[in-house]
């Protein structure tokens, strides 16, 4: 497995994201410039104000927009609420864990963007998700780079169309590549995508299979190394609060960079779906 610098990672995560977006618009970059020529910084302004409020800002806008884009396209359908007789993709069992931060920060940028009378209801969620997405991975340390805009936001979201679109972290590296070759992308996009774990946490319960149960042979997955055990266990003891998390990244959790890759040549990867891709050939 090749460890990519962070440069190199965030090119290529972002450069799938576009892969995946199923949107009909003609996207550029000067898609607002006659209508909000400053919508960019304007939703910048609203991400730092929010990332100076809670850290998880960062992590939980940067899995928002997977979520979004990995089904149906980059439309920001992911946002749209249930009804009384309708089940939104919000509530699907899939997206249950998302962070309230992430629709935060899409809804506060939003009201940013709305506050400017020329703005007001010119700018789509799903652009405004991109745009959020780029500002916390470049606050996060990683580079800063250009977005083309015009999505359009969907006009629904079904809790149905989610199921057996999103990866689990139990996956093994089989199910991986089937998963991401049924959006068009291959085992080395896969293994880009996932750098995105280089930020972000994760429930205890999503790592117990590992801990304390992972096989009839072994009750932990002898793939993960022994230190990273004795350090995951005593931060996640089988009887604790199911709402306690835990760093994807134990050195670097806050930072984005490639030490999620170099994590994984010491066994120290959180999820089995992790460990694969350096496990597994």
């Amino acid at each position: 497995m090749v460890v990519m610098n962070k440069t190199n990672l965030l090119l290529l995560i972002l450069s799938l994201f576009l892969a995946i977006n199923l949107s009909s618009a003609q996207l550029r970059g000067d898609f607002y410039a006659g209508t909000c020529p400053n919508v960019e910084q304007i939703v910048r302004n609203a991400v730092q104000k929010k990332i100076q409020q809670t850290f998880t800002t960062i992590p939980a806008t940067l899995r928002l927009y997977f979520h979004d884009c990995f089904v149906n396209g980059c439309d920001a359908s992911v946002m749209i609420a249930s009804t009384n007789t309708n089940k939104a993709e919000k509530d699907h069992e899939d997206n249950l864990s998302l962070a309230g931060d992430g629709f935060d920060t899409v809804i506060k940028a939003k009201e940013a963007v709305d506050a400017v009378p020329n703005c007001r209801n010119k700018v789509s969620c799903a652009d405004i998700l991109t745009m959020a997405t780029r500002d916390v991975v470049n606050l996060a340390g990683g580079p800063q780079y250009a977005v083309e805009l015009g999505r359009r936001d969907g006009l629904s979201s079904s809790a149905s169309s989610v199921t057996g679109k999103l990866p689990k972290p139990t996956f093994d590296l089989n199910q991986l590549n089937a998963l991401f070759a049924e959006n068009g992308l291959s085992p080395n996009d896969m293994i880009a995508l996932s750098g995105a774990h280089t930020l972000g946490f994760a429930h205890c319960t999503k790592v117990f299979n590992r801990l304390y149960n992972f096989n009839k042979t072994n009750n932990v997955d002898p793939t993960i190394n022994k230190d990273y055990v004795t350090e995951l266990k005593a931060s996640c003891p089988q009887n604790i609060d199911p709402r306690v998390a835990i760093n994807m990244d134990p050195n670097t959790p806050r930072q984005f960079d490639n030490v999620y890759y170099k994590n994984l040549q010491q066994g120290k990867g959180l999820f089995t779906s992790d460990q694969v891709l350096f496990t597994d050939d």
